[in-house]
This record gives C-alpha cells, sequence and structure tokens, in this order.
C-alpha cells in the first residue's frame, strides 16, 4: 500500500496490528497443514512402492501361468479361449477426503472378477491364468488410486507453500511496514506539536516580560 493512501490515525494502527496477529496465525495453520500434507504424502507413497513391488511380481507369475498353459493347450487353443471370455467389469470410482484434498477412490465394491461362462471347460492352466491377471488388474486399480493421489497431494502442497510464502515474504513484512510508517507519523506530529508549545512558551515569555518592563 502507497505510503500516501495510509491514514496515519490510531485506528488504523490498531486495525494494522490486528491484521498482523490474523495474518501469523494463518501462516501458522498453513505451515502445520503443510507438514501434515508432506506426511500423508510420503505416507501413500509407500504404500505405491509396496503395490508396485508387488505388480512386478504378479506380472512375472502371471505371464508364466501364460506360458505354462500356452505349453499345455497350444497358442491356437489359448487365443481361441480368450476371445471367448467377458470383458472386464467396470468399476465405480468415489471420492475422499485426505487432509481437505478430494482424492478418487475405487469403490471395491462394484468391482467383481471376471467369471468365464460356463459353456467354457476349461483347463486348470488356464483358469490359473485368469486368477493370476484378476489379481493383477486389481493391484493396478490399487495403484491408479494411490497414484492420482499423490499427484493431488503434490499439487496441494505446492499451493499451500505458495500461499505461506506469500504471507511471510509479502503480507506480513507490509503490514509491519504500515506499522513503521503510522508509528513514525506519529513522531513526527509529537516532534511539531513539541516545537510548537516551545514557540508559544517563548512567545508568551516574551510578551510577559515586555509588560514587566513597561
Amino acid at each position: 500500500m502507497p505510503a500516501e493512501t495510509i491514514r496515519p490515525t490510531r485506528l488504523e494502527l490498531l486495525r494494522t496490528r490486528r491484521r498482523i496477529l490474523v495474518a501469523k496465525k494463518g501462516l501458522n495453520l498453513l505451515k502445520l497443514k503443510r507438514t501434515a500434507l508432506i506426511v500423508e504424502f510420503f505416507a501413500i507413497s509407500k504404500e505405491a512402492m509396496k503395490l508396485r513391488g508387488d505388480l512386478r511380481a504378479r506380472i512375472a507369475r502371471g505371464y508364466e501361468s501364460i506360458r505354462m498353459a500356452e505349453m499345455m493347450e497350444g497358442p491356437t487353443r489359448l487365443e481361441s479361449i480368450s476371445m471367448l471370455l467377458p470383458d472386464v467389469h467396470p468399476v465405480r470410482v468415489a471420492t475422499k477426503n485426505v487432509m481437505g484434498v478430494r482424492t478418487p477412490r475405487v469403490d471395491r465394491g462394484a468391482y467383481a472378477p471376471v467369471a468365464a461362462p460356463d459353456l467354457l471347460d476349461l483347463p486348470t492352466s488356464v483358469n490359473e491364468s485368469i486368477r493370476h491377471f484378476q489379481g493383477i488388474y486389481s493391484v493396478v486399480l490399487d495403484i491408479a488410486e494411490k497414484e492420482n493421489a499423490l499427484r493431488r497431494l503434490l499439487k496441494e502442497i505446492e499451493r499451500t507453500k505458495r500461499r505461506a510464502s506469500a504471507i511471510e515474504n509479502v503480507l506480513i513484512p507490509r503490514l509491519q511496514g504500515t506499522v513503521r510508517y503510522i508509528k513514525f507519523r506519529f513522531d513526527e506530529l509529537e516532534r511539531d506539536s513539541f516545537s510548537m508549545l516551545k514557540a508559544v512558551k517563548r512567545k508568551m515569555e516574551a510578551a510577559e516580560a515586555d509588560a514587566a518592563s513597561a
């Protein structure tokens, strides 16, 4: 705020000091929120890393089961079976609140593993492959949920950091500058008043001296 627009009054001084207190409280809350968001971010990140490791192991087992099924049934038979399997059931995505951040959540009640048609008398090796890849699909859903939550949390962490920085480095110093300016103006007014009182006193003393000499 330009100095010429600041009203150097005691009311303005009190109002500015109250704004500084509110800004400092808001800054502390933002810092606490950012800390909590970071803790939540690393907790979810740890879960995501564990899931990715599990996914790699499941994929390895899944491909091994496919190779076994191909050896037992032959690639042509396996391809024919795959064409007859139903599509994956769609899943519903809800939302949940993580430290004030809305993140997607896969509705597990809406997900059911794919069931092979009753008309297919599937060999054990093929059923094993289907079971493995259904497990992979479930883990992929978990990872997608966690990765999306991480991106949104990181975005909120950066937003909170910018807001806290603006309050700490821009708003509070500007308000403190306003307080200093008002106090400086008060000092100037006090000095002017003191000088004026001294001048009046000198005039009064001179007038009394003139009256006494007369």
